[in-house]
Formats: C-alpha cells, sequence, structure tokens
C-alpha cells in the first residue's frame, strides 16, 4: 500500500516542529487533500492540534509502547483512504527512549515508514552554521534519508539569503520553506506543555488556521507534495482492531462501556475505543464536568488523562456524578483509570472532595515525573493478570499520597530502585485498576478484550 507521507523532525526540542508540521497539515487540507496527521511518541496534545487540521484523528506511533513491528501496520490503518500523510516527530531526530539507542526516536519511526525526513530549524541564531548542523544530520544515519529543511523563525531577507547559500553550498539538502518569525501562531503553554486544543476551542481553531496560511506562504507545498510521494510502498497489513481482539460470544449483549472526555480528561488514543468496540463493547463518551450521572446502562468506566488539577472545583462541585462514579465502583463496576482518572478516584485533589473510590489524596508539585516505564502487574485486575509485563509512559507534576493500595497495580525498577505504584483494587474487590501509567492498547489488546468481558460480566450480574 502506497500512501504518500513524510515525516517533519527537528535537531531538538523547541525548534517549531508542531507548528511547522500543523501549518503543513491545515495548508495541504485547505488544498482539498485528506491529510492524516501522526504524532512519533507518547504525547497526547499535539495530536489534537493535527485533529483540528485535518478534520480526522490525530494518531501517535509510538515504538517504545506498541513495538517497532506494529508502527506501519497502525500508520496504514490510520492514514487509510488519505492523499497524504504527515508525522511530527518527537524531541530531536536521534533522541529515542533513554538508554536504548535509537527506539522509539523520530529517526527510528522514519525508517519504519520508510518515510522521508523533512528537518526543521530554528535559524534564529545562526546563519553560514546551518549548512554543518544539517550536513551533520543528514550524514548521522544513512538510513535516514533527510530529504529537504525548512527554515524556521527567519529574521530578514537577508539573513534567509545567508542561510540558503549556506545549505546550498555546504548540506546538498534543498530548501522547502522559509518562515519569518510570527507572535501570531504561538500556542499557550503551561505545566505540562501545550494547551490542548480541545480547551482552547475557537481560540485553538484561530491558531491552526494561523499555521495554516504561515505555511502556505512560506513553504513550497508542490515541492512537499513531490517529497512525499517519493516515499516507496509499505508491505505491511493495515493494523485492524476486529483481527486484534475476539468479539464476546454468541448470544452475549454488548455491554456498555462509559469514557470520560472533555476538558479535564482529553488525553485518549483512538486505537483504545476502536479495540474496546471490537471487542464487543458500546462505548458512549461522557464529559464529568457536565453530565450528572453515568450514560445510562453504564456496565464499564474509563477514564483516562487529561488536566483534573485546572478544573478541580467543577468537578468537586459536581457531587452528583462523584456519588455515582462511587456507587457503581463500590457495586463492583469495572473500572480503568489512568493519571487524570487516578487522581479523580482518589478522596481529594488539591484539598477538594473528588469520588473517594480509593483511599489516597493527590496534589500538584513542581516536580515533574516523565519517562517510559516497562511495568509488570503485582495483582489481577479488571485490565491485567499478576504477572502481565507491559510499556507505558508517565507524565505528571501531582503525587499521590499514598501512591500504591494494598494491592498495588504495577511494579517497575527507576534508577533508585523498584517501585510499586497504583490500585488494583482492594483485597476481594479487584473491579478496579487506577495507575498513573498511560498505555496504548494497541500494543496489548488483551487490555480491552479483559476490560469488556469485566464489564460484560457486571452487566450479566
Amino acid at each position: 500500500m502506497n500512501i504518500p507521507r513524510l515525516v517533519v523532525a527537528a535537531p531538538s526540542s523547541g525548534a517549531g516542529k508542531t507548528t511547522i508540521a500543523t501549518g503543513l497539515i491545515a495548508a495541504l487540507a485547505a488544498r482539498g487533500l485528506a491529510v492524516s496527521p501522526h504524532k512519533v511518541g507518547p504525547d497526547y496534545i499535539d495530536p489534537g492540534y493535527h485533529g483540528l487540521a485535518a478534520g480526522r484523528p490525530g494518531r501517535n506511533l509510538d515504538a517504545f509502547m506498541c513495538g517497532p513491528e506494529r508502527i506501519a501496520p497502525l500508520f496504514l490503518h490510520g492514514a487509510a483512504g488519505a492523499d497524504v500523510a504527515v508525522v511530527e516527530g518527537v524531541m530531536g531526530l536521534f533522541d529515542g527512549a533513554s538508554g536504548r539507542g535509537e527506539l522509539a526516536s523520530t529517526a527510528h519511526v522514519s525508517k519504519l515508514l520508510r518515510a522521508p525526513v523533512v528537518l526543521v530549524v530554528d535559524a534564529s541564531s545562526q546563519s553560514r552554521s546551518v549548512a554543518a548542523l544539517v550536513h551533520g544530520f543528514a550524514s548521522w544515519d544513512p538510513e535516514v534519508r533527510l530529504a529537504g529543511v525548512i527554515l524556521n523563525r527567519v529574521a530578514s531577507d537577508r539573513h534567509e539569503r545567508l542561510l540558503r547559500e549556506a545549505l546550498e553550498e555546504g548540506s546538498g539538502v534543498p530548501v522547502l520553506g522559509s518562515v519569518r518569525r510570527s507572535a501570531a501562531v504561538a500556542t499557550p503553554s503551561r505545566h505540562l506543555g501545550l494547551i490542548p486544543a480541545v480547551e482552547r476551542s475557537a481560540e485553538a481553531l484561530r491558531a491552526v488556521a494561523d499555521m495554516g496560511e504561515l505555511v502556505a506562504a512560506s513553504v513550497d507545498l508542490d515541492e512537499v507534495l513531490a517529497l512525499a510521494r517519493t516515499a516507496p510502498p509499505l508491505t505491511a497489513e493495515p493494523w485492524d482492531p476486529a483481527r486484534e481482539v475476539a468479539p464476546l460470544g454468541a448470544g452475549a449483549a454488548r455491554p456498555r462501556i462509559a469514557v470520560a472526555g472533555g476538558a479535564a480528561f482529553s488525553f485518549s488514543y483512538a486505537e483504545n475505543t476502536e479495540l474496546l468496540t471490537a471487542a464487543g463493547a458500546e462505548v458512549v463518551p461522557f464529559d464529568p464536568l457536565h453530565a450528572d450521572a453515568l450514560p445510562e446502562g453504564t456496565a464499564g468506566l474509563v477514564i483516562g488523562g487529561g488536566f483534573p488539577e485546572l478544573y478541580v472545583r467543577e468537578l468537586s462541585a459536581n457531587g452528583q456524578l462523584r456519588a455515582a462514579i462511587a456507587a457503581f465502583a463500590a457495586a463492583g463496576g469495572p473500572v480503568a483509570a489512568e493519571c487524570a482518572g487516578l487522581l479523580y478516584l482518589g478522596r481529594e485533589l488539591d484539598g477538594l472532595p473528588m469520588c473517594g473510590v480509593l483511599d489516597t489524596s493527590a496534589r500538584m508539585t513542581e516536580r515533574l515525573t516523565l519517562g517510559y516505564r516497562e511495568a509488570v502487574a503485582l495483582h489481577d485486575s479488571v485490565l491485567a493478570p499478576t504477572g502481565a509485563r507491559l510499556r507505558g509512559h508517565e507524565f505528571h507534576r501531582t503525587v499521590c499520597e499514598p501512591g500504591a493500595g494494598e494491592r498495588p497495580a504495577w511494579g517497575w525498577r527507576l534508577p533508585d530502585g523498584p517501585r510499586a505504584e497504583g490500585f488494583a483494587g482492594a483485597p476481594g474487590a479487584a473491579n478496579i485498576h487506577a495507575s498513573y501509567l498511560h498505555l496504548h492498547w494497541a500494543g496489548y489488546p488483551q487490555l480491552a478484550a479483559a476490560f469488556t468481558a469485566a464489564a460484560a460480566a457486571h452487566r450479566a450480574g
């Protein structure tokens, strides 16, 4: 299968990858093309902007959490029906999972996709040195095809001329565009990075449109498309959730699984709900900021990541929903929560009452906890049996006290020693799984099958 595609990378974080990638997606979509947006790594926020620009979900390609063998299949699944795909990288081009070489780096994913790479260079503090920089990146790994450069934060026509002359003389990599410094397209940030697009609504739409206009005026889109079309066919079969999980047995009623969303719980991977549906569930989204009850007939509850700390007053004030969730869990209803969901299920967050399902309290701190984890399930839960091994990602500035229950969900090893983390229910009540660990279920489809089966059993009971 051949889908024109390219990877947008940079020498380091902060070079403007998200602005350029989102702008490319928006500019190509404005031409009437169906653009498939993708993001290397676990980040949830950038795909939200990509999705606004493309009009279809932004999807993640994480070789650590999902395995290198699934990258091309997941790409082909997400890009089905697209005219072109734009893949935004993570960090610097060659930066991957710490201590694991190229694993999960942008370079690694570009090779798995056999995709040309466009390097976004922050040119604000250099001129001729840009040629040495690009030459080094182009020659570091001969399997990575660095096929074009977009100069970002260029100060003037003279500055652009110096940059282009140096690159023509010393790198052999063509310049696809030169983008001037512009405060108009800046996206506001806070403690965990960019503000999610779902929270900014009309403002986010305007920002995405501005990015598209800036890139359309500054980058040769015809050259970009021509470059994307040089990507050779991929031989992998598209990922199909229906092949990953077995549906419930004949005659079994579809359990209704409520999935939290909205501004406070905006972190999710599209494949997670696709797997639940394939496993036989009826997935029903709801917004805890506005709903005063769980969806009627809820047999399972999924509460993913997000920013409950920013909406703690609203979440706490919604006592009807908090009570409904506590009652559902007390009645044995299966609940899967990660990060923000963990905070919401606790007794309190920053001193305000939450659902009280878990005997833990959370608070904001100044310390960022960030990184990939290799975890083993320490107790049976509605997601995984004891001994199951998975890979996930932590990303938070909150801390829970205590950080684990009598039955911790996961164990993993950090440089300072082993760690038990999360909650796999109480003794005799393993219907809860709550943890800081973000999981991409495409890497472990059995999670969706297990949770759907638990929901079906609860419904039947």
